[in-house]
Parts: structure tokens; sequence; C-alpha cells
């Protein structure tokens, strides 16, 4: 591992504590309802577009209900159509719960000097949402799939954080709950990835996840700031005993 100077880090699932289905079942619900469809066949749009939406290849939020709502055989007015929208950033926005230990860790890698990048497969309303959100100030840039038009595990979409952040892949830490295949992407361009299997992580629901990741892993964001103390410093062997932990 080369020296780490920049650690980059998953937004869902990994800042935020884990989504178990039920809850993005409830957020579908709240769309559906104005657009006069079902939860169950709402969600389902939802899912099967997810690559589609995260890549902005529907347009904005208004232009993906538009297009889903026909893919499901309806045609809602411009007002339904709005009333979907909102309610839709009020789930989400509702997800939006950090883990309790995220933003001193933030802090405190700031503090020592890393770059800090976040790299997250989303949808517009993330973007919309980030300047306001209380973890937003600590990163040195925020890279989205949905404005960038690529995603996880695609090695541009990693090669990108590092050109914003101003690093080599070889220099940078990556952390993630393994969704999109998010670890073997950045081990990939040459990143050392860390899982981060925090307690709840076997009840979020994640696209694509990696279930079987084999590299080292983590159970906090305190065990993140203990691995990598001041930027420049190896942490090979610090890793070591973390390869595969249980």
């Amino acid at each position: 591992m080369s020296a780490v100077t920049a650690v980059v880090i998953d937004f869902y699932g990994t800042l935020t504590l884990s989504t178990p289905n039920d809850a993005w079942t409830e957020a579908a619900a709240a769309s559906a309802a104005p657009l006069g469809l079902s939860t169950d066949r709402w969600r389902e749009a939802l899912d099967a577009s997810f690559v589609e939406r995260a890549t902005g290849a529907l347009g904005d939020l208004t232009e993906t209900f538009r297009e889903l709502a026909r893919r499901c055989g309806v045609s809602p007015s411009e007002e339904a159509l709005a009333e979907a929208c909102s309610a839709r950033v009020r789930a989400q926005n509702a997800l939006f719960r950090f883990r309790p230990d995220a933003r001193g860790a933030l802090e405190t890698l700031s503090g020592r000097g890393f770059r800090l990048g976040l790299l997250s497969d989303c949808t517009p309303e993330l973007p919309a949402a980030w300047p306001d959100l209380e973890v937003a100030p600590y990163f040195d840039t925020a890279v989205f799939s949905c404005v960038e038009g690529i995603k996880k595990p695609d090695p541009a979409f990693f090669h990108l954080v590092c050109e914003r952040l101003g690093v080599r892949p070889a220099d940078c830490l990556y952390v993630g709950d393994g969704g999109s295949h998010e670890l073997t992407g950045a081990a990939g361009v040459g990143m050392t990835a860390l899982l981060l299997r925090a307690q709840d992580w076997h009840s979020n629901s994640a696209h694509d996840r990696e279930e079987d990741w084999g590299g080292p892993e983590i159970g906090s964001f305190t065990e993140l700031t203990s691995l990598v103390s001041t930027p420049g410093l190896s942490a090979r062997s610090h890793l070591a005993h973390h390869q595969g932990r249980d």
C-alpha cells in the first residue's frame, strides 16, 4: 500500500445508517400515492430503473417520474407529478441519518490533513440536498453518479474523484459498505478498499452489494480514525489484522 493522503467515502449505508428493505418500500409508497399507483408497482419501477436513474439517463426528478409513470401505464397531471416529486424528496431526506461517529471522524481526518472525497451512486435528490447536510463541509469534493453519468464500479468514476482531490488512486483509502461492487472497483484502480461492516450492515438493502468481500474491513468510523493518523503514513501493517475480519 502506498502512503495514504486521502480518504474517499461512500454515502448510503456508509456515512448513513443502513436502510432496510421496508424503509425503501415506505419511501416508495409516499411517491406512489399521488400517481395513483400501488406501492408494489411503483417500487418495481424504481428498482428496475436504478442504473438509469443513478446515471442521470432519465433526466431530473420530474422527467424521471414522468417516464417511470408512463412505463407503469399512467399519465399523471403536472400537479400529481409535482406532489409525487415532493413526496420523494421528503422521503429521501428522511433517510439521511448519519452514523453517530461519522461527523467526529470526518472532523478528525480533516484536522489531520487528509483530503476527503465523497463518491456516491445516487439519484438527483442527494446532490440537491448535499450543500445543507451536516457532513458536507468536511469534504474537499463530492462526486455524484447522476451528475457525472457514470457509476460504480466503472474505473472512470474512481479516477474522477482522485482527479478532483489532486491525488493518485494509490494514495487513497476507500471506505464503503460494498454496494455496486464498489470495493472491487476501488481496489481495481489501485485504491486500498475497506469494507465498513457496521452492526446494522446485514439489515441494509443495497444495489448489487459485495456479500463475499474478503479484504480488510472495519466496524465503525472510530475504528477508521485509529488506522490512519497522519497523511503519508503507510497503513499496510495496521490493515493486516483487518483482512477478512468477522
